[in-house]
């Protein structure tokens, strides 16, 4: 979506706000021993406290309040009896909707004791979501995301998964533009004043290869190597996009 008042603003802050901090609080609660069902509950209740509905519930009738994705599953991991152990690597999405607006956010962590690797792979995803951000201005080609994101990931030498893109979100969960996180040349697509939309850099230890799993959902690396997810709802404005999402 594009804002165009004042109300549209507050609208995406409020449901920013709400994200981040329901997907901080599930990150707080990450321990090894607990199910992902149980920690999608967790976000389930600190949601439905603020009054939000969960986004792919309500717009796909997926089987969670959020996604939670372990170590070779790259996306859109489905809550369950799947048991959190240490080393895992832990990522929660958390999208929902408020009074019409919507927003998304992510993040991913390790629980201890880390991995190097893990951690070297966190670092340098967190890294591509903020020169991904930073690349954001009013005026720019959309594709100049994709590509601080993508020499990002060369120079730490890991794969971009392309199927997942960011995308336009703010009336709905998923919204044009693709924002893809490599640099795609025919992209014609121009940044401008008021657009909402996220960047979630994927990046892998692996080929960058995915398939969906028979649940019809969870998307999984095809070699089984470890992925990380940052990401952000973002509002073009003036200059440093405002970060919605960010508590």
């Amino acid at each position: 979506m594009t804002i165009e008042n004042e109300t549209d603003l507050q609208g995406i802050l409020r449901i920013g706000q709400i994200c981040g901090a329901a997907l901080q609080h599930m990150l707080a609660h990450v321990q090894p021993g607990m199910t992902t069902a149980a920690l999608d509950a967790i976000g389930a209740a600190f949601l439905k406290e603020q009054g939000a509905r969960s986004a792919p519930i309500l717009a796909y009738r997926f089987p969670g309040w959020t996604c939670i994705s372990i170590n070779e599953e790259a996306a859109h991991g489905i809550p369950g009896e799947r048991v959190i152990r240490p080393g895992d690597v832990v990522n929660v999405d958390v999208s929902a909707e408020l009074e019409g607006y919507w927003a998304d956010t992510a993040a991913t962590v390790i629980v201890p004791p880390a991995d190097p690797e893990d951690e070297r792979l966190c670092a340098f995803t967190r890294r591509a979501l903020e020169k991904g951000i930073d690349a954001a201005r009013a005026g720019r080609p959309m594709n100049a995301i994709g590509r601080a994101v993508e020499n990002v990931a060369r120079r730490g030498g890991y794969r971009i998964i392309p199927e997942l893109p960011g995308h336009g979100v703010g009336r709905h969960i998923h919204e044009k533009p693709s924002v893809y996180n490599f640099y795609h040349k025919r992209d014609r697509t121009r940044i401008e004043e008021g657009m909402v939309f996220t960047i979630e850099p994927f990046l892998s230890r692996g080929s960058g290869r995915i398939v969906t799993e028979s649940d019809g959902w969870t998307l999984t690396t095809v070699d089984r190597s470890i992925c990380a997810q940052y990401e952000h709802t973002i509002v073009i404005s003036g200059g440093k996009p405002i970060l919605a999402t960010a508590v």
